[in-house]
């Protein structure tokens, strides 16, 4: 050990954090080596470029839409008379640009207020929700990307889910912000605040509420985002080191801006615009972060070392025997059905296969979706009715068709025939030799 050199020292760590927990290893040995886990994952998809690429696309996007967002927001909110309460939570994200983000705040509520929802007319509301919704689309596309879920809710799905957090989540803030603030100002907290320790304790609570909601709001977004199901401690886990990381940028931030002097020399008035650019991709990019944390802390096998994780037909073939296996034990016991998760744990193949290959026998018919939550797999059909052909065939099908593009002067289905024939011949032989 001593003569090693430090890519060889690197190499041992990487090993050990890419290896299996071992059984005999001790508390704090076993969470150490957990969380190690999880930030070699996602730093190594901070390094490959997949997260920044996805803060980038949302920065253009979110440009474009987060005015029409912050209208349709806050259009709820004005009918209450309440949308004064959710400013200071638009303020608190532009605090770390300095004065001149105080200034872009004030310039983006009054294109706001000047925005007359109910007089924009079928076409320009039509479009003003069109904008919106492609927003939230963007952002639930990038955390599926992150979660490896291959497809998208469906377009009613979008509509309802989309406009009700779009409409329903500020209210949900200013409530929770109303009843943070009636709990401080009750008789009860104002007789404790004179008794101590009771009263520093709550002083450093109402300190701490900024985080929470942020902590809250983060937990939110991880959980209702990715089109699955996301466990709520592998939120709230991405939720806390999210909240404190965007909160440690915004501190670091805006020491840079007030050191940036020389920045406004250069670009003038852009200079604002361009510092805007940056922190709002530095915020996407810690929301991406606290998502590719929950996602590794609840898919522990998805942790390798490359992010697309190389498959054989071989490998496709085992997994799907596997799967079929350990969906069929238990529904011909008469025991509950296994959800998926657990089927990928229990694989030990990165979960990214286990779902593709599931998702080939659910469409081959063979599985289907069961339980309240949708994430159990139970036989489509009677045991009976199924043979490992069947699994077989599922595995191998050309779902896109480009079988039939083959040019048919190419010799290919005549080899698949002499094959067969040989195999066939094959086993006659040994039949009648036994």
């Amino acid at each position: 050990m001593a003569n090693m050199t430090l890519k060889d020292r690197l190499h041992v760590a990487e090993e050990w954090i890419l290896a299996p927990p071992s059984p005999q290893a001790g508390g704090p040995l076993r969470l150490l080596h957990h969380f190690g886990r999880i930030a070699y994952a996602v730093i190594r998809d901070v390094i490959s470029g997949n997260l920044t690429l996805y803060a980038m696309s949302l920065v253009y996007t979110t440009m474009l839409s987060v005015v029409p967002l912050l209208a349709l927001s806050f259009s709820v909110l004005k009918a209450l008379g309440l949308h004064s309460r959710i400013e200071p939570m638009l303020y608190q994200f532009f605090e770390p640009l300095g004065p001149r983000g105080v200034e872009m705040a004030d310039k983006m509520l009054s294109f706001v207020d000047n925005i007359k929802v109910g007089v924009l007319g079928s076409l320009g509301l039509a479009l003003l929700v069109y904008t919106v919704i492609s927003l939230v689309q963007k952002i639930e596309r990038s955390f599926n990307q992150i979660w490896r879920v291959p497809q998208m809710r469906s377009m009613s799905q979008r509509f309802s889910n989309y406009l009700s957090v779009i409409m329903v989540g500020p209210l949900l803030m200013v409530s929770a912000v109303g009843v943070t603030a009636t709990i401080f100002s009750s008789s009860i907290v104002q007789w404790l605040l004179k008794i101590e320790p009771f009263g520093s304790l709550i002083v450093l609570g109402s300190k701490l509420v900024p985080f929470l909601l942020v902590v809250g709001a983060f937990t939110f977004v991880y959980t209702f985002m990715p089109n699955t199901r996301v466990r709520l401690r592998s939120a709230l886990l991405g939720g806390v080191l999210g909240g404190m990381a965007w909160q440690a940028g915004g501190v670091l931030f805006a020491s840079f801006v007030v050191g940036s002097s020389r920045y406004e020399a250069i670009y003038s008035s852009f200079a604002i615009g361009i510092v805007l650019l940056i922190w709002v991709y530095i915020s996407w990019l810690i929301l991406l972060i606290g998502s590719s944390i929950a996602f590794y802390d609840q898919y522990q096998g998805s942790i390798s070392r490359n992010r697309q994780v190389k498959s054989a037909p071989e490998l496709e073939e085992r997994v799907a025997l596997a799967l079929m296996w350990l969906v069929a034990k238990p529904f011909d016991r008469g025991e509950k059905a296994p959800q998926q998760e657990a089927l990928e744990h229990r694989i030990h193949i990165p979960a990214e296969i286990t779902r593709r290959i599931s998702d080939k026998l659910i469409r081959g018919g063979l599985i289907t979706l069961a339980g309240p939550r949708g994430d159990q797999l139970v036989p489509a059909r009677s045991l009976d009715q199924m043979t490992l052909a069947d699994v077989l065939a599922v595995v191998r099908a050309d779902e896109e068709g480009l079988v039939g593009r083959l040019p048919t002067h190419l010799p290919s289905d005549h080899l698949l025939q002499a094959e067969a024939s040989l195999q066939e011949t094959l086993q006659t032989w040994v039949r009648q030799a036994d």
